[in-house]
């Protein structure tokens, strides 16, 4: 007995030690994989631990990992040719105008799947004619645009290359204020750069930036050209897309924000399965609940500080109003997630599934109720030109 508990012991502590070696030296041996949509990706393992494997307090190996999978972006865009440029009468007065030089872009992406699928913000690539992308080895491959979500400002690029890095996908979901993130991408086009700093704030919305808006606030630095790249944990598992700065001058002034990986993931599987992002709809005209609009539908004193979106306007024959949904209503929570304003609101139903009833988390008066909604499909705006 007492020897076969010693064999036991000694078995445990090998495979121990195996496992913390390959999860210092090699980490994404114990990422695994999945599918979004079809399209294959690593997802960084639930009990993922954050880790620093360089020196005391560097971070070279995140930097190592996930730099491999960024990517610049060059883009180009034919220059408009005046409508009247061939008219004998218009080149009579302004003389041959001539074709005026393409307009390019630069930003930067990252590869998400060894299949060639890119990340990177919509306004990007946005109107672009040509799409180059430069891998951090060097090589060069032409894009294609598989899908673009404007709500969202995010777009989905395919290249075909062989042996691809791909970056791991981190949860998002499990970052708090004060984690450390590197930002990485191609700032100003003076090549890939790495900046560090920390999660300053999170779930930061009615910025006026995007439709849905949940981004990730960082003082990594983030200037023009770092747009699409990769703001990634101390183990280089991609946490968000660098999108936005707060800039009076045009530089980094430590505000910078990135789109969650969480909602690109969504993004990615929809517009691979469908071609398209299909978002809920519930036909609902909502403002931020506050003391004078809690006087004006006659709640009951307090209502404001209790939280929630109020109902002021429902479309007739909408999915709301044959559900039951009232002006005055007040909404404190879609599916048990709470709401506490009309961003979180909008969100929360865009995520819900068109077709399928929704519980809804309803105060009217001094009464709660729990009503289903089964929402529509959300129309896109029109673009107006």
């Amino acid at each position: 007995m007492k020897r076969t508990w010693l064999l036991f012991s000694q078995t445990v502590t090998v495979l121990l030690a195996a496992y913390f070696v390959v999860a210092t030296l090699k980490p994404q041996w114990l990422d695994r994989g999945s599918s979004l949509g079809g399209v294959s990706v690593i997802e960084a393992p639930a009990s993922s631990l954050q880790r620093s494997t360089g020196a005391v307090g560097s971070f070279s190996s995140a930097a190592k990992v996930a730099s491999a999978a960024v990517v610049s972006i060059n883009t180009s865009k034919a220059a408009a040719k005046n409508p009247h440029a061939d008219d004998p009468w218009f080149k009579f007065f302004f003389g041959d105008q001539g074709a005026d030089e393409p307009q390019g872009g630069l930003g930067s992406g990252v590869i998400i799947s060894p299949s060639g699928y890119i990340l990177t913000n919509n306004h990007v690539v946005e109107g672009a004619d040509e799409i180059e992308v430069i891998l951090n080895d060097t090589r060069k491959a032409k894009a294609q645009v598989i899908g673009t979500d404007p709500d969202t400002d995010l777009a989905i690029l395919k290249i075909d290359l062989d042996k691809l890095p791909a970056i791991v996908l981190g949860d998002s979901d499990a970052l708090q204020v004060g984690d450390p993130v590197l930002a990485i991408g191609n700032p100003f086009g003076v090549g890939q750069t790495v900046t560090g700093g920390i999660v300053s704030a999170l779930g930061r919305n009615q910025l006026g930036i995007n439709t849905f808006e949940n981004f990730i606030q960082t003082d990594a630095a983030i200037n023009p050209g770092n747009s699409g790249g990769a703001l990634v944990d101390v183990n280089g598992h991609l946490m968000g897309i660098n999108t936005a700065i707060y800039s009076r001058s045009g530089g980094s002034m430590g505000i910078g924000f990135a789109i969650p990986v969480s909602t690109a993931k969504q993004v990615l599987e929809s517009i691979v399965k469908d071609g398209q992002v299909t978002r809920g709809w519930i036909g609902v005209e909502p403002q931020d609940l506050n003391p004078e609009l809690a006087e004006t539908f006659n709640l009951k004193p307090g209502a404001a500080k209790t939280g929630g979106v109020i109902i002021t306007g429902v479309l007739q024959n909408g999915p709301a109003a044959q559900a039951g949904i009232q002006p005055g209503d007040v909404i404190t929570a879609v599916k048990g997630k709470p709401v506490g304003n009309v961003s979180q609101l909008l969100s929360a139903v865009a995520a819900l599934k068109p077709g399928t009833p929704a519980p809804l988390t309803v105060h009217r008066g001094d009464s709660q109720s729990e009503i289903a909604v089964t929402p529509g499909k959300r129309q896109r705006p029109k673009v107006q030109r």
